[in-house]
């Protein structure tokens, strides 16, 4: 319960500023989408683990606005990875920890709410699942891919793929959450983008040459520089890394999208952007809704809901609404050089549809 109240008090701050049957010749004909992350990108894979309620949402409210039930995402509806697929002509893109689903021809969705880069500081009848555990499942798909495809068009899969990566947050937030701050911020990020790089290498050398970034918001506001400090040493450190990766690897194309100037943006003028409320959330409890208690199921009972989602920038403390994702999305896939470079998404998409991709009908309302 104590960590339930400071990780309620930390994501107030934060809310402040803040497979292959039938397919040997299909996987030639269109790309697909792998994902990797935390509550931001994930579909539901923290229903299938053993876990508590405080990392899940598969419970009403959500997934109201779109699903009409819960589909296990920190959202009223689609989240932004959604958003993507559906722009770059692809389904609903299915968790990868769903037993429902066996086979994944246009990619798969690895991302778990809570995930953490570096440590796991709290010790507690459940887990928390790392980056490198993630990547351990693209394995495990791949062998898949070698058995029913064979080697030489597993190997095409793998490299006509864009991977999307959303994570970061909840490591900081731990730091100061469970009063780590011994470390220097310096080496605890150094240690951080070490581990994502890490991974960044093992896609590289699957044949993956596309990767598309979400980095970091501010963490907290006036009332938490300490949270600021170590997001923006973070998103520095992280801007330098990956021009040093483009120049060690051939052919190594990415897009980084500079989540914080979308989010304080709509924050502070929700109404240019179509909301009506930026600096309060539509699900939780406490001043402006900021604590995280959406649901009544992680430790707080009371909660309140609005009447209409899509007039808020976050339905929940700290996710963003169905119509916030959708707007943060069209800037990461189309957005200019001031949010997302050195490329957008539309750019590595289209980089790889160039190679014959054709149009197929879809539904992307088929998977919850």
């Amino acid at each position: 319960m104590v960590y339930l109240e400071i990780r309620a008090v930390t994501l107030c701050l934060f809310l402040l500023f803040t497979g292959c049957q039938n397919s040997q010749g299909h996987f030639n004909k269109h790309v697909a989408l792998f994902i990797f992350g935390d509550s931001l990108f994930d579909p539901g894979n923290n229903n299938y683990i053993n876990t508590d309620p405080s990392f899940q949402a598969n419970f009403w409210p959500y997934g109201e606005s779109y699903f009409n039930l819960p589909s296990g995402r920190f959202s009223n509806g689609r989240l932004i990875s959604d958003f993507i697929a559906d722009y770059a002509g692809l389904p609903l893109i299915p968790a990868y920890l769903d037993p429902h689903y066996n086979e994944f021809l246009y990619g798969a969705n690895f991302a778990l709410g809570e995930l953490v880069l570096y440590l796991k500081p709290i010790q507690n009848s459940w887990y928390v699942l790392d980056l490198k555990t993630q990547l351990q499942y693209l394995s495990d798909l791949e062998k898949r891919y070698r058995k029913d495809l064979g080697d030489v068009k597993a190997e095409q899969l793998l490299s006509n793929v864009v991977y999307l990566f959303s994570c970061g947050c909840n490591d900081y937030i731990d730091l100061t959450a469970n009063n780590l701050n011994n470390l220097h911020y310096e080496e605890y990020v150094g240690v951080v983008i070490g581990n994502l790089t890490n991974v960044f290498k093992g896609i590289y050398e699957k044949g993956g040459r596309k990767i598309g970034i979400v980095s970091i918001p501010p963490l907290g506001t006036t009332c938490n520089e300490e949270l600021n400090t170590i997001s923006s040493i973070h998103n520095r450190a992280f801007s330098k890394k990956l021009q040093q990766l483009t120049q060690q690897f051939e052919g190594l194309m990415y897009a980084n999208y500079d989540h914080s100037i979308a989010l304080s943006e709509r924050m502070k003028n929700p109404s240019k952007y179509g909301f009506k409320v930026g600096d309060s959330s539509c699900c939780s409890s406490g001043p402006l809704r900021g604590i995280y208690s959406c649901g009544g199921k992680r430790g707080i009972r009371e909660f309140e809901l609005c009447d209409n989602p899509d007039d808020y920038v976050f339905f929940d403390a700290p996710h963003p609404s169905e119509a916030a994702s959708r707007q943060f999305a069209e800037l990461f896939w189309n957005g200019d050089s001031k949010v997302t470079s050195p490329y957008n998404l539309k750019a590595l998409f289209h980089n790889m549809m160039s190679k014959s991709l054709v149009p197929f009908s879809r539904d992307v309302k088929q998977q919850p």
